[in-house]
Formats: C-alpha cells, structure tokens, sequence
C-alpha cells in the first residue's frame, strides 16, 4: 500500500507528456546516458553519431540529442537558468528513504543528521530531492516529492513525517510543502539521538513517532519473518514501479540496518556455528528431515520475490544506494566489534541495482559525493519507436556507445498505459515532476498574469489570473462533467517553495459545452510572498483526460517599506470574451483582503493576455506606489514584436489619475489603440515618470492581435 497519493500527472521517467493525453501516438523515450572511463571520470566530447540504441534488438534511429554538464552550470546563474539548463530527463532526482521496518528508532535518528548534510551539502543545485519513510505496514509514504526546496526536505528529515512536528494551514496534493514555508528553517538540527534528559520537545515527538510505529510492527514480528521480508520486497516492487513515472535517473539512498541476509542468502560456513556442524552431520547420516535448507542456501521463494522487485527498480532506471545506519556494534562492552547482520542483505540490495553499500552512515555523504560526481555529465539521447502500442509492455533497450568507457543506462521502458489505468500515486509523481522541471507545454493552452500589491510594509497579496483555452481543455473530453486541476506554486532562486494554492474544479457543461469550447475558464486565486524574485509554475489539467499543461512567470515582488516608486504591469479591462469564471475558495481563518482590480470602486477583471483586433482600442488601468506629489506624470507606451524589434511608440490616450483613498496609491485610466498593427503577438511596454524625482519606471505585458 502506497500513502500520500496525488491525483495528477504530466509526463514519465522515459516518455514525454503527450503520450499519456490519449490525443497522440507520437511517443518519445528519453535516456539518460554516462559513460565513465577506467578511472570513474565522466567522458565528454561524445555526439550523437557515438550512439547506438537497440528496441527489443531492432536498431532505433536517434532523433534527439543534448549533452547536460552540470560543471558548466555556473553558480551564480539565476533559478530560471538553471531550470532551463537541465531538462527534466536529464536531471538526477534522488529519493532518501528511510525503512521503519528493519530499522531501530536509535538507528533511524541517529541517520537524520547524515541525510540532512548529505542534501545540504553534497548534492548539485539542479538535482531534484524527494524524501519517503517505508514500512510494511504502511507501505511507502512520501513525506516531500521530488523538489528544488531544500528546506522543505530538511524538514522531512527532521520529522520523520510526525504529524504534530509539522504546521500546514491547507494541505499540498504534490507534497511539495510539507511546513508552512515561514516555519521552514535550513539550521543544523540538534541529535534527536541523543539520550540527555534535556531532550527537545521535537525530540520526544520524533521519538514517540516512531515507537507508535515500532509497537504496530512488533505485534506480529515473531510469527513470520520470511513473509515479512517478502511482503516488504512486493511492497517495495510497486514503489519501483510508481518511481518510473519520474523522467529522469533516480537514486534511492535507502537507511536502513537491514533485515537477516541468512533468510534470503543462507547461513555462512562456520566452524564455530555448532547449528550449522549439526546440519553437516545429519546430511552426512542421510537424515535429512532434520534439516531445514532454507538455513543452508536460503529461502527459494524469498529469493524470486526478491529477483523481482530489483528487477521493477532496473526497469524503472533506480538505483539503489544502501547506507548501513547500524553500522559495526559492540555485543558487549569491551567486546570485538562484528558486522550487522543486515549487512548482507543491503549489499545485495545495492550491488544488485548498480549501486554501493555503506557501512558508516556518518561518511556516507562524502562517500556518495564521489560517486555521483560520475553523473555530473548526462547524454540525454531519444528515439521514437514505431508502432508501439499502449498497453504497458516492457521493452528492453541497449546502448551501445562507440568509446572504451563504461556505459550507464536503463534496460528498458514500458510503453504508455491508458490514463485511467494508472494510479494515482503516479499520476502525482508526473504532475510534480512537471511542476519541478518548469518544461512548459501547451496540450491545454493558457496564459497567467500574476501582479505583486502591497499588503503591508514586508510582504505583498499577488492576485494570479489563469486564462484557459476551452477547446483544448475539452479535447478527448467525455461526458458532461469536466474536472480541472489547477496548481500554482512560487519559488525563490534557491529553488524554495515560498507559497502554493491547488484546488479542483468540476464544472457542469451539459447545456453550455460548444459555449465553453469557444471561450474558456478563467480563474482567479492568490500568493502572499515577501519581496525577492520569484518563478511562478502553473500546471492545468483535465483529471479525466490527463492532458495537461504548464506556464512559468518570472515575477518581481518590491519591498514596499521602501519609497522607491513602484510601476505594476498595465492591466487591459476586459469585459467583451465570455470567460466561465472561477474564484478559489478560502478557508475560514485566512485573512480577508480586498479585491484589488477596481477602477473608481468598480470592479473589473483584467486579461492575462489580451487579445485585440486590428484597429482596436482597449482601456487601461496603471497601478503605481509611492509616486511624488504634485506635477505631471508623464506615461508613453511602446510596442515591442515578438523578435524583441520595437514597432512603435504609442501615445496613450485619455490619461486620468483616479482617486483611490490609500495613501502612496495610485491608479491610471488611458487607452490604448492597435492603429497599425498587424496580426501576430506583441509586448506592450509602459513607461511612467515619477514628477517628484524625474526617474522613469517601466513594466509590461504581452498581447496579440488578430
């Protein structure tokens, strides 16, 4: 049983977006690639012509090719750079999970500290992380998915998961957000490990948390341990199966002590193990209904259950890093330290998926840093197989690469599966997955318009407009009731989750379908953000259909508790298109505001992008903070093409400064005309100078003409 599971999804480990809309039979598999030579450096310098790639043994023609260096990725690039930089195949996502199931308490928060500088520390600033705890009982339940936000997943690691630890006004489907992100702090974390009896509040929650687990996992401990391994490893295998749905390599450094290798792997010959001198004597006589095989080679079953859980984790591209969080211990003080029993057990776990076992915890991060230095140069290469068909099969890959090094891929894919085949843990995989790479896609149309007001001196209410193209939204559409999931989340350049909305929207279109295909759903939600620069991700999909698409918006949030003047982009008053509108719900004890788009106390709702025709006029409403008193404003608008050429400057029209009652506020009516324009998509730049400084303020927005 898997927890945590989110409905949405946008795209696989190795197939693009449009193959799960059911609109294309166009599928594309994506491979990570590296190559390493003798030493384990990455070899650069390869080109497509390097590469070969086998389909179930029928050579594939590469169609697509881009090397990622993450060396070359300068540090000082902004959160938009570095997205762009890395496709979301390309990029290495890894997963901490921490196993409840083989695991002491002790053990467990004595790893915390490790995986917390392991993240901070050790890992790429492009490299996705995603934090999940493991037990039989439970199953896999994902704490964090895959993210940029290292303070979100520094919180995970601290928790645990323990529900009391953690501070979340609305739930996040994705698990983007698992803390309100003012609580959300990066400083070291005391050891939870620790048994001084000035131990922390947070302390004694982790630990309670995990005893509460403990006692459910203790109740049937003594009746089965054979069965308990094999229902982890089924358990496991349907993770493995869901983690394919994340484009991309993954690494799974699992923290665990372990369970008995003797159980998979046999008792290991020795002299002083009188059991096993007992069973050599009993095969010698012939008694062999004395003995129990299982103790001398290992449990049959056990081993084919295994065979195919780390077969589902090499299929979906995983590979295991098995970090020993036991480590050596003493029987006795004094005494010979011996290896964990469970040593076994995680080698084989690891080795068997390509990756390494680590017996020290506290070394482990260093240790793993080198290792994936390997991976710091990534050859994503793809194909399109014909005729492929929609029914999940696997198919085995082979890559060949015309070098001496030593190559690195998956073994294979598994074609597409019909949307509503799919689970809808992997569903929410693929919509964070989309939402953490900023790839946008236009399957489902739309534009957003995002504006930061004041909303006190440290922070700002940034109203989100989302305009969606009906047709597209409606396409494959059956039935009259249409589902629409909209996710909205704002990062800083450290890649950290500062606010989120979601919400899930059913509309009616029995009489109103052919109305709805030619205009389309607006909606309207908000962020509350402290000033810094921010990237805006919007997915929008059809929860029936699983067509999607996402947007990006770079957006500028001022501090307002300065008297530097202030200029918002202009907004076109729209009241000509039809738009099926819908406002986010709130919950009782947030914090009413009010609604900022209003002209003289009248409200309006502006377009995300306007949409004009030739020789049309449009009314404009300018928003500004902090202007000068006194003399003239002077505002001029310019017309830039799509190339960046200017097209011309426009005067605007019938400028009047509005009475708005709210010191420092001020708002512009003006019209604008598209006199001159031909068809095609533009950007409109205004420029406003403040009467008391002189000093002109600029910002924009993008239009179309048609």
């Amino acid at each position: 049983m898997l927890l945590a599971a989110c409905p949405c999804l946008l795209g696989s480990s190795t197939l693009r977006a449009q193959t799960f809309e059911g609109v294309t039979d166009v599928v594309e598999v994506e491979i990570p690639v590296h190559v390493v030579d003798r030493d384990g450096e990455p070899v650069r310098g390869l080109t497509a012509e390097d590469f070969e790639i086998l389909d179930n043994g029928r050579p594939q023609e590469i169609t697509g090719f881009r090397v990622i260096d993450l060396d070359l990725i300068e540090p000082g690039d902004t959160r938009v750079e570095v997205e762009s930089a890395v496709p979301a195949a390309g990029r290495r996502h890894v997963l901490l999970l921490f196993d409840l199931s083989f695991s002491s308490p002790p053990a467990l928060l004595r790893a915390r500290d490790a995986a917390r500088a392991f993240v901070l520390e050790n890992l790429h600033p492009t490299d996705l992380v995603a934090v999940a705890t493991h037990s039989i009982e439970q199953g896999a339940r994902l704490l964090v998915t895959f993210t940029p936000d290292r303070a979100q997943v520094a919180r995970a690691i601290d928790t645990l998961g323990a529900p009391k630890l953690l501070q979340l006004a609305r739930r996040d489907p994705l698990q983007f957000v698992i803390e309100d992100p003012l609580m959300t702090r990066l400083e070291a974390s005391s050891d939870l490990g620790s048994e001084n009896p000035g131990v922390t509040a947070l302390q004694q929650e982790v630990i309670e948390h995990l005893r509460v687990i403990g006692k459910e996992i203790a109740k049937t401990e003594k009746s089965f341990q054979r069965g308990r391994v094999s229902s982890w490893s089924r358990s496991m295998g349907e993770l493995a199966r869901f983690l394919d749905s994340v484009r991309g390599r993954k690494h799974v450094v699992y923290f665990s002590e372990g369970f008995d290798g003797r159980l998979l792997l046999g008792r290991q010959p020795s002299a002083d193990d009188r059991e096993a001198q007992e069973d050599l004597n009993n095969i010698t006589t012939g008694q062999l209904h004395l003995v129990d095989m299982d103790n001398i080679y290992g449990n049959t079953g056990l081993q084919v259950d295994m065979e195919l859980m780390l077969g589902e984790f090499r299929r979906a591209d995983v590979v295991i890093e098995a970090v020993d969080i036991g480590g050596l211990r003493a029987d006795s003080a004094g005494a010979e330290r011996v290896r964990s029993v469970g040593q076994d057990a995680l080698f084989y776990l690891a080795n068997d998926t390509g990756g390494n076992l680590y017996q020290d915890a506290n070394d482990f991060g260093v240790q793993l840093e080198r290792i994936m230095e390997r991976s710091a140069v990534t050859y994503l290469v793809s194909f399109r197989p014909q005729d492929i068909e929609h029914d999940g099969s696997y198919h085995r890959l082979k890559v060949r690469v015309d070098t001496a090094g030593r190559v690195v891929a998956r073994d294979g894919y598994y074609a597409p599966r019909p949307w509503e085949e799919m689970h809808p843990f992997e569903k929410g995989l693929i919509a964070s997955g989309a939402i953490a790479a900023a790839e946008e896609t236009n399957a489902i149309a739309l534009d957003v318009l995002a504006a930061p007001f004041r909303a006190g001196a440290l922070g700002a209410y940034v109203p989100v407009i989302i305009e969606i193209e009906g047709a597209s939204l409606l396409a494959g559409q059956e039935g009259h009731e249409l589902p629409v999931e909209l996710f909205t989340y704002a990062t800083n350049d450290e890649g950290e989750m500062k606010d989120f909305f979601t919400q899930m929207v059913t509309l009616d279109l029995s009489s109103t379908r052919q109305a709805f295909a030619s205009s389309g759903l607006k909606y309207y939600g908000h962020l509350e953000l402290e000033p810094d620069q921010y990237l805006l991700r919007v997915l929008v999909r059809n929860a029936q259909t699983g067509r999607s698409g996402l947007a990006t918006v770079s957006l500028q949030v001022p501090a307002y508790d300065t008297p530097e003047p202030v200029l918002l982009p202009p907004f076109f008053v729209e009241n000509a298109r039809r738009w099926f509108m819908v406002r986010e719900t709130t919950s009782g004890n947030q914090p009413s505001v009010v609604y900022p788009f209003t002209i003289n106390g009248e409200p309006y709702v502006p377009a995300a992008k306007p949409s004009l025709t030739e020789r049309d006029e449009a009314q404009l409403c300018l928003v500004a903070y902090n202007l000068g008193e006194g003399g003239t404003v002077d505002v001029d608008g310019t017309v830039v093409a799509e190339d960046g050429s200017t097209v011309a400057a426009f005067d605007l029209t019938g400028l009047e400064r509005t009475v708005t009652g709210i010191d420092g506020l001020d708002k512009f009516l003006a019209t604008f005309r598209t006199d001159g324009l031909s068809e095609g998509n533009y950007t409109l730049r205004v420029a406003m100078t403040d009467p008391a400084t002189g000093v002109r303020h600029t910002n924009s927005i993008s239009f179309s003409v048609y």
